[in-house]
């Protein structure tokens, strides 16, 4: 009986010891200002594509009006989204001008801190306020990444701010984070989510079971950028890439923290989303998900890739190389 109590408190004590060290170890916020930096330059390029039409589907009296939105089932006016409140097309230029500005601060690294907060509450604005049959998942991807890099020191590396204390003498590491781990844990989980449910509602798909889903996305002219109508003749090709899409998002969740199967699930993710923005059109949903993914980069990985061409850019700002 000694022996079961003491071999159960140590089987508690080990787990609750992994649990700290899966989100509270301090690590290198490398892959947090990776992903600040690509999913900024999304954010930055996305919200200004509005800028086209910003009255027609952002504006007080556009596609859809606010008050039309007031009266949606479910739909509530609140402070989530600013846009909700701005009236004169002045105003709501002014705003989305300094919204851009914002963005632009996110991707470049300026201010990261503050620029990630009121990104991701910007963002959340835009969402909340859009025309809803232009809702897509882009949007949300963008709002998933600028919750969690408003968490950590998303700025601690490739931005603005780091050559600023570069030029003022301060050559230190950045140093190891756990805001910046918990950040990422949190933006990893959200992805097993995502991956775990789209595939649950696959599965309830009559195509998705059958395995025609993909011949019905190829030939779908209203996406389609490039012709894949010739898969018409191989339908186990067709079969093939439907089941192994189910099986991928199924088996996310569990694989992808393996460190033996996580290449395999992140290579995937890039085929999949790649295949999404290539033959899709979907371009700039594709690459937001594979920003997202590159969450389960280590850090030493993206610097190996990223530092040389941070170094180079210091050198020709500064003249002093980042580490």
């Amino acid at each position: 009986m000694t022996t079961l109590v003491a071999s159960t408190r140590n089987y508690f004590a080990e787990l609750w010891r992994a649990w700290n060290n899966f989100w509270f170890t301090p690590t290198d916020p490398a892959t947090l200002a990776l992903i600040r930096l690509l999913a900024g330059g999304m954010m930055l390029y996305t919200h200004f594509i509005w800028s086209f039409d910003l009255a027609g589907f952002i504006g007080r009296d556009g596609y859809t009006p606010v008050e039309m939105l007031k009266s949606m089932p479910g739909r509530e006016v609140t402070v989530w989204s600013i846009f909700d409140w701005i009236g004169p097309n002045w105003l709501l230029w002014t705003v989305h001008i300094l919204a851009l500005c914002v963005f632009a601060c996110l991707f470049l690294g300026l201010f990261s801190r503050v620029s990630a907060v009121l990104a991701y509450l910007l963002a959340v604005s835009y969402v909340h306020r859009v025309t809803p049959g232009a809702f897509y998942g882009l949007d949300k991807a963008n709002c998933m990444m600028a919750m969690y890099l408003m968490l950590g020191p998303c700025g601690a590396r490739y931005s603005l701010d780091r050559l600023w204390r570069l030029r003022r003498g301060d050559a230190s590491e950045p140093a190891p984070s756990t805001a910046a781990n918990v950040a990422i844990r949190l933006l990893q989980l959200h992805l097993c989510v995502v991956y775990f449910f789209s595939a649950l509602a696959k599965i309830e798909g009559n195509t998705w079971r059958v395995g025609t889903a993909m011949w019905w996305a190829a030939a779908n002219y209203e996406y389609q950028s490039l012709p894949l109508t010739w898969m018409a003749d191989w339908p186990f090709l067709i079969a093939f890439f439907t089941h192994l899409t189910v099986f991928w998002e199924l088996s996310y969740a569990f694989l992808v923290w393996n460190r033996f199967t996580r290449p395999w699930m992140i290579w995937t993710a890039v085929a999949v989303h790649g295949g999404i923005a290539m033959f899709m059109g979907m371009i700039t949903f594709g690459l937001a998900m594979i920003f997202a993914n590159f969450s389960f980069l280590k850090p030493e990985t993206v610097r190996r890739w990223v530092d040389p061409v941070a170094s180079r850019v210091s050198l020709a700002l500064v003249g002093k190389k980042v580490g």
